[in-house]
This record gives C-alpha cells, structure tokens and sequence, in this order.
C-alpha cells in the first residue's frame, strides 16, 4: 500500500518542466492544429474538405504516434493548438470550433482531441525524446453566436468579467484591447482582463493547466488586444516561457510587448519582410528585411523571437510565392537568423492554402513523404542543432556582411548565409562580394550543397546566379567534423589516395542536391581572384 502512496504522491506533486526563454532559445518548433496532423488507426477518413469548416479527426493520440516524423526532421519542440472546451452549439456560419479557439468552459478540455490521459501521455511522450510541448491559449475572448450571450457556458459567469460590446477600431489602440473581436455573426466577447477577481481566475486556471499537463510554453493569441500590464502576472502564474501573438508589421508596436510583459512574440514584422524580400511575384525588396533586422535593437532579446513563413492566420508560402527557391530562401533565413524558427504542419510539404480555412489542410493525404523542403528543414535542424550544442551560436547577434536587391549574406556565429530573391530561373548576375572572416587556407563547406572551399589570401567570397538561386549556407569543415553532415565529404578530407573531387555522393545527399537544384540552377564561385580556391566537391 506504501508504494502505490507514494506512487500518487508523485503523480500529484510532479513539477511543470517551467522552461525558461534561455532554454526555448536552442528549440526549434512544428506547429500542428491538432484537428488536421493525423489520425489514429481505424479512424475513418473524410475528405476533410476545407469549406466544410468542421471537424476531420484528429487527435492527440494521433499527434504521439506520429512524434517520429517530427523528430526525424530534427525539431526539438512541438505547439499544438488551444486543449480547451470550446463552443459545442450547432454549426455557426463559420463552421465548427474544430480549430480550437473559440473559448467556451476553459476549465475543461476539448473533448473531440481526447481526454486528460490522452493530453498527459502526449505530454509524456514529447518529454521522453528531450523535446518540449507548447500549447496554444487564449485569454482575451470567449466566442458566441450572439452580442448576448448565455453567460453560465463559460467559465467566467459573470457578465461583469466581460467589456461592453463594441465594435473593434483597428485604427485605435484602446478600441483594440476593449472592444469585442470577430463580428455580429460570430461576436468574441472582450474578457474585462483589468478586473481582479478576472485576473485572479486566470492566474489559478494557467498554473493548473501548466503543471497538471507539464506544459513548457505558452503560445498567447491575439496578445496584442489585452492591455499590457495584465501579461506579467500571467506569465508569473505560469511559470514558463510565453511567446505572444501581436498581429503588426511594424516592430515599433511589437517590440514593446516583450520584456516586462512576455518572454518573446512571433516575429511579424520579419514575416512581412521576407514575403516583400523573397516573394515571387512580389517587389524583391531586400532593403525591408535589413530594414527589420537594422530595427531589432528595439526588441529586449531578438535571439527568442519567433521566426516563421506560414500559420493558421495567413495564406501559405506557396499560394503567396510559386518558385520553390524562393520558400528555401526565406526558410532559411528563418532558421539561420536570430530567433526561434517555426515551421507550420503541411509547409514541408507544399500545401499552397489561402487564409482561413484554405491554411489548415489535413495533413494525412500527403502521406507524410519525405519531401525536398522536409529534407531541406532536416539539414538545417541539424546544422542549427549542432552549432548551438557545441558552441554558443544561439546568442550570437545576426550579422549583415553585404545586401543588394537580389541578396543577402550575413553571418551568425561561425555560419555564413547567402540568400537570393532571383528565384529558379537563370539570372546574370552576380552577388556583391564581401569580406569573409576566415583566414587563408581555411576549409569551408556548404552544408546544403555539401561542397568543399578553400579561402585563399584576401578572404573574399562572391555568389554568381547565371543559372538560378538557392540558399548557400557556409561553415568551417573544422567545426562540423563530428555533426553528421555532409559525411562524404569528410571521407574524402581524410582519404589522400583519391582527393575531394573524386568522392561519391550518397543517394540521399543525390536526391536532395537535384530536387533543390544544386545541379543545374546554381553556380557557387568562390573566385582564386578574389581570394579563395576554385575547388568544391560535386
């Protein structure tokens, strides 16, 4: 009987794994609507069609089976959407709570993704292979069908925890926060977050949801429509690392909300720079992204941010940008940067959803294949892995070596990124030479094209695009030694009878390089002329 006691004790007083920003900073996150990432087996399959606007099956059960094919590309932390109960009415206009923000009784879990013990093994299952759960809150709004509605389905009962129905100004601060987001179809009651008794509830309810599930970070939506001086005892009650969602272009209204407030927000205004930098058909204006990193002494630490390409709100990469190169460009500089990179379920794999609720494919019909921009995440997980476990990258402030309107380099620790905006087509011209910090004789080795260099005297480093662009990701062949990558070309260093330039590829690294199109669309010079050797591996 002793045991079993002692047994229960421990369950009860089991600690929150309460990680810290410091600690988020190494991660990298696969964000998944629990709904659309998988099923379980025997599950029925739908067609899940998108204008249906309602439920397709998934689970949390069926987001532990499937842990592997998130891990396996190298991720490090998981985000699932909101686990609360939601609206349980019939079918609004806008379809069912099948997304999971439309708050109803948060005290209680949503219970078309599972029940306690589901949530918990999942809980377990993400701490067992050392990586961290995120989940998905929202706190300033419940949902309704109505501008009066029944106040005894939610949780806070009292029309007095609520604000005033108002329409929302977006063009006004104070409206933002007050007033009722959604519409008269689908009004989002405003919590009054300034109320004591409201601030109390929320600090009791966030403790107990961090501890019971072992939760290790808070994703907060529509952060930006509570007043400010709500978040910190929020997060203080809480326990771990919050990100908060503030919807805005301009890091002037962004930056605030991290510091005092939230350990970090997602990166909005570095997605709308990459979109106007990367995006085909679009501006190519590169100036925008220098623009927002040159303004990043704004935010309190810019190495937490969150760095992503697509989510729930937005359309697909690929419904905005149609070549390939310019998605591998802009990812990444999202995970090559300073911040956190975020990858949206389905983005691996192409999906090319507009806004809601053409983002939120179910993930199912792509059989999970192991696609070119899967592989492409799983190199970069790798390398961002290695460098931050060896060394102290991840604090390392992001450096502009040179931009132009076609490309960027820049250098963050020992790496060296070079990104283009010109997409697949050929294009002459060439890159802006700059700088490097090696000294002669240094190896270096493309990571992604796992190709070898040499730097020669002067240390300069030249792009040339005369048949198309892909991302070039540099580092010293010293330092990658025991990572994993590019494992050929190390043979081949230390194999004197046959040399670099007579190495085999293997058929991973094969496939990879061709569905890029390190092959046919990019010429990598490292000019003799202007300090390095004209060797690589092919």
């Amino acid at each position: 009987m002793l045991p079993l006691l002692l047994s229960l004790l421990a369950f009860n007083l089991r600690p929150a794994f309460a990680a810290t920003a410091e600690q988020w900073r190494s991660r990298s996150i696969y964000q998944i609507i629990t709904d659309r990432f998988a099923l379980e087996p025997g599950a029925v399959v739908n067609e899940c069609n998108l204008a249906d606007q309602t439920w397709c099956g998934g689970t949390w059960k069926a987001i532990t089976q499937n842990l592997d094919y998130i891990q396996n590309a190298g991720f490090t932390a998981i985000w699932i959407s909101p686990v609360n109960q939601n609206y349980q009415g019939p079918k609004t206009a806008y379809g069912d709570a099948y997304h999971g923000y439309w708050n109803a009784d948060i005290s209680k879990l949503n219970e078309h993704f599972g029940t306690a013990d589901d949530l918990m093994a999942l809980s377990a299952e993400v701490h067992r292979r050392n990586m961290y759960l995120m989940v998905d809150v929202v706190v300033n709004n419940v949902m309704s069908t109505s501008l009066k509605p029944d106040w005894s389905t939610y949780y806070f009962t009292d029309p007095a925890d609520y604000h005033p129905y108002c329409p929302v100004d977006f063009s006004n601060i104070t409206s933002e926060q007050d007033c009722w987001l959604g519409d008269t179809t689908v009004p989002l009651p405003d919590l009054n977050t300034e109320s004591a008794s409201v601030v109390s509830k929320y600090g009791a309810w966030i403790q107990d949801l961090v501890q019971t599930y072992s939760i290790d970070g808070l994703r907060i939506d529509a952060a930006k429509h509570v007043k400010p001086n709500f978040w910190p005892g929020f997060a203080k009650s809480a326990g771990v690392f919050c990100m908060g969602e503030v919807f805005d272009p301009l890091v002037a209204n962004v930056a605030p909300f991290q510091g005092a407030s939230l350990d970090s927000v997602l990166n909005y205004p570095l997605y709308y720079a990459l979109v106007a930098a990367f995006g085909l058909p679009g501006p190519q204006n590169m100036s925008a992204l220098t623009t927002v990193l040159t303004q990043g002494s704004a935010y309190q630490d810019t190495t937490v941010l969150g760095n992503f390409l697509e989510n729930q709100d937005i359309p697909r990469w690929h419904n905005l940008s149609v070549d390939p190169q310019s998605h591998y460009n802009a990812m990444t500089f999202s995970f090559m940067s300073d911040g956190i990179p975020i990858v949206y379920y389905g983005q691996e794999q192409g999906f090319s959803g507009n806004a809601d609720p053409f983002n939120r494919e179910a993930l199912w019909p792509s059989n999970y294949t192991n696609t070119t921009s899967y592989q492409l995440m799983t190199t970069l997980n790798q390398l961002r892995n290695y460098m931050i476990n060896t060394t102290d990258w991840a604090t390392q402030k992001t450096n502009v070596l040179t931009s132009d309107q076609h490309g960027i380099a820049f250098q963050k620790g020992s790496v060296i990124t070079v990104l283009t905006n010109i997409g697949s087509p050929a294009q002459n011209l060439t890159n802006t030479a700059f700088q490097s910090p090696w000294s002669q004789g240094t190896v270096t080795i493309d990571v992604i094209a796992c190709r070898q260099f040499v730097v020669a005297s002067s240390g300069y480093l030249e792009v040339e695009y005369t048949k198309g662009g892909v991302p070039v990701v540099l580092a010293e062949a010293g330092s990658l030694q025991k990572s994993g990558l590019c494992s050929t070309v190390f043979t081949a260093l230390h194999d004197s009878s046959t040399g670099p330039a007579a190495v085999a590829q293997s058929s991973a690294l094969r496939s990879l390089r061709a569905s890029l199109g390190m092959d046919s669309l990019i010429t990598l010079l490292l000019m003799t002329s202007l300090g390095f050797g004209s060797g690589w591996l092919m």
